[in-house]
């Protein structure tokens, strides 16, 4: 068997991999020239334990190899972005660009199925657009919506392991879908329709979103009351039916962040407490931000001289490096915007190099800065000693001392 995956970035490639380790022939297709020749020299282009020795096997028994354009297959994946375009109104222009590039290559039989998270209705409006253009295929092809569902950081187990939720546009393309995924996926394939899977995603993720914005309008409160936020979540947790979350600087990555806005813009009357969570959430950035502006303040008038500070990650969660929406990039924007004249040490031990921001080692910025803003919880970061000579403003709790 054939496929093609439109996108190898952060779940196109990954799945691409692991498709192609269970032997399914992949092509792999992007319009990043760096990715495609990466891919084939089998060298990885996103951080993922144990993904590129597979992606090296993979690519030297054929199985794999990476494209600017599609070639003929029987089955095509679209997996591509869907950014925002105005006020947070998702952006399907990516899917549609992918859609239409493999229209030539459909043929009576192909599966068709998007992965890319959608708004409802996504995998239908595909669907018009392909039978439009190709009304000979109407009824021939198979369609569908099958969401991922990894973490960043453990993709290769959660990829296989994980259970999928299978929609198609009717119940023969469901069927044809679960036919291709039940070739890698230990999981169990959970059958519905396209759009229930297609909101079935955003309300995973809102539902996500939800929980942490209650931990951060926790930790915003415990603030003003002085109250050590981390005891007290650990405390009520202690209750056998509670179980709050840890609050952090924001929510950031491609998900959590990004998908309720798919609820809310096209259901804003009935998602009041989607949207509001929304606000908590990226108000905490803000009011991260405005701490660490703060704290300089206070620095500088009482010492008399500007301070050195640290900003300790970048990436939107802990050991990736992941920088997409991410709150921890928000806030050293925000800093290093309105403290020109600060000299401001920017550290994220899973990047390399950025074409933003000059990186210091997180050792080295630690032992010199004046103030150290933790905004995202890498491992190696809690390795560091507690400090009493230094302001830590510790937002995602590698001290547990201050939220």
């Amino acid at each position: 068997m054939k496929a093609c995956f439109m996108g190898l970035g952060y779940i196109g490639l990954p799945t691409a991999i692991i498709a192609a380790k269970h032997g399914i022939e992949i092509t792999g297709v992007d319009i990043n020239l760096r990715v495609v020749e990466m891919t084939n020299a089998g060298k990885l282009h996103i951080i993922e334990p144990g993904m590129e020795e597979m992606l090296r096997e993979v690519v030297q028994a054929g199985m794999l190899k990476a494209s600017t354009k599609p070639e003929v297959s029987d089955a095509y994946f679209m997996v591509v972005p869907t950014p925002f375009k105005g006020n947070h109104e998702p952006d399907v222009s990516y899917v549609e660009a992918a859609t239409r590039a493999v229209l030539p290559f459909l043929k009576e039989g192909d599966l068709f199925v998007i992965e890319s998270t959608s708004p409802v209705g996504t995998t239908e409006a595909m669907a018009k657009i392909l039978f439009t253009e190709r009304p000979e295929l109407e009824g021939r092809l198979f369609i569908a919506y099958c969401p991922e569902r990894v973490l960043p950081g453990n993709v290769i187990y959660e990829l296989v392991h994980n259970d999928r939720v299978i929609g198609g546009l009717n119940p023969e393309s469901t069927e044809k879908a679960m036919e291709f995924y039940s070739q890698f996926v230990k999981g169990k394939l959970h059958k519905t329709d396209c759009r229930t899977a297609e909101m079935c995603k955003l309300t995973e993720n809102s539902s996500r979103d939800v929980q942490i914005a209650f931990a951060n309008e926790l930790s915003l409160i415990c603030d003003k009351a002085g109250i050590n936020v981390w005891e007290l979540i650990a405390l009520a947790n202690k209750h056998p039916r509670v179980h709050i979350l840890q609050p952090g600087c924001g929510v950031g990555g491609h998900c959590i962040a990004v998908d309720p806005y798919f609820i809310t813009a096209d259901f804003p009357a009935e998602s009041k407490l989607i949207a509001d969570a929304r606000e908590i959430n990226n108000y905490k950035s803000f009011w991260c931000a405005e701490k660490v502006k703060n704290a300089m303040l206070e620095f500088e008038l009482k010492h008399h001289r500007k301070p050195i500070v640290a900003m300790m990650g970048l990436a939107f969660k802990p050991d990736i490096d992941d920088l997409r929406e991410s709150p921890s990039k928000y806030i050293t924007t925000k800093v290093m915007q309105s403290c020109s004249n600060a000299e401001i040490l920017v550290v994220e031990p899973n990047v390399k190099e950025h074409n933003v921001f000059k990186l210091t080692d997180y050792r080295e910025a630690y032992e010199k800065a004046d103030i150290v803003a933790f905004l995202t919880a890498h491992t190696p970061f809690r390795e560091l000693p507690w400090r009493e000579d230094k302001v830590v403003l510790d937002f995602c709790g590698i001290f547990r001392r201050n939220g």
